[in-house]
């Protein structure tokens, strides 16, 4: 999701869904559910050739100058021009370093990148900036796991989850964090969660990510109860993330490239559920590799004796 608002959906269209299939709980979908991905808008490009032409003015203040490069990277961001707008970010907090907003930002494009001291001292210049900041908190937070600093991850994460249990996100990102060092605990916490759930659209992917419900039955509650391309998009992009990481967990390293590669393939480019899919894809290749290049030493040690 996009760090962070939360939509809601009613808990019963998944409800309903269970109980009318139920005959059919381990049936497959022969193709998965899909959205038409997202593309630019005039408005977008429209916006982005006007900001660059104001910004040719060699007439503007400071402050001006700042805030239409931070708009313009916003525009960049949400067309996938990921570079271009770490470009304009970087240039509107030259001007003005104190935006704590745009230091978070930042901090989200240096995870995805995997330069994660960067993203650590993004994400604490907002806190020191807006100590309030939760976005910033719950992002350096996954920072730090991606980055294998995992208690500190905790740390920050339970700090995070405990100013609203009732956030779903909060109490997955917890579990995904939690899972690498106790799993039994982390599920244990999280099932506790759920069965007090409220009717957040989130806890449907919490569904998903613990099994309480089968996978055709998730994506029938998210097809019925969605009517827009954007918004069926933006949940397909969430619901094959969080899928992907729970067949990742479990070892199953195709489904979850095939799922990570169905959540970027919607182009919802402002999600971290898209953005951090390059990661994990990133993880998975280079932890097969490590495992490759493990047996096939062993091999040659017994092969030697």
């Amino acid at each position: 999701m996009k760090w962070f608002q939360t939509a809601t959906l009613s808990l019963a269209v998944l409800v309903t869904a269970g109980c009318a299939s139920n005959s059919n709980n381990n049936a497959e979908w022969l193709y998965p559910p899909m959205a038409v991905p997202l593309q630019a808008s005039v408005q977008q490009e429209v916006q982005i050739a006007r900001l660059g032409q104001l910004l040719q003015r060699p007439d503007l203040k400071n402050e001006v100058r700042a805030k239409m490069f931070y708009e313009r990277g916003s525009y960049y961001d949400s067309v996938g021009l990921r570079d271009l707008a770490r470009l304009d970010y970087k240039q509107s907090l030259a001007i003005n370093p104190l935006q704590p907003d745009l230091y978070n930002l930042l901090g989200v494009h240096f995870t995805q990148v995997g330069d994660f001291d960067a993203a650590y001292d993004a994400f604490g210049s907002t806190l020191e900036l807006d100590p309030s900041n939760s976005y910033a908190e719950r992002n350096r937070a996954i920072a730090l796991y991606y980055g294998d600093r995992l208690p500190l991850a905790m740390e920050d994460m339970q700090k995070h989850y405990a100013q609203d249990p009732e956030d779903p996100f909060r109490a997955l990102w917890l579990y995904l964090i939690e899972s690498e060092v106790d799993p039994i605990k982390a599920r244990e916490r999280l099932v506790a969660s759920y069965q007090q759930r409220n009717e957040q659209w989130g806890w449907v992917l919490v569904a998903i990510s613990l099994g309480e419900v089968s996978e055709a039955n998730a994506f029938k509650a998210i097809l019925q109860g969605t009517r827009d391309n954007t918004l069926l998009a933006q949940r397909l992009t969430e619901a094959y993330f969080y899928l992907g990481k729970r067949y990742q967990r479990e070892g199953d390293f195709a489904s979850a490239i095939s799922l990570y590669k169905l959540a970027i393939s919607f182009n919802v480019y402002e999600y971290v559920e898209h953005r951090y899919a390059f990661l994990e894809l990133t993880r998975i290749y280079n932890q097969v590799q490590e495992e490759q290049l493990a047996r096939a030493k062993s091999q040659q040690q017994q092969a030697a004796k």
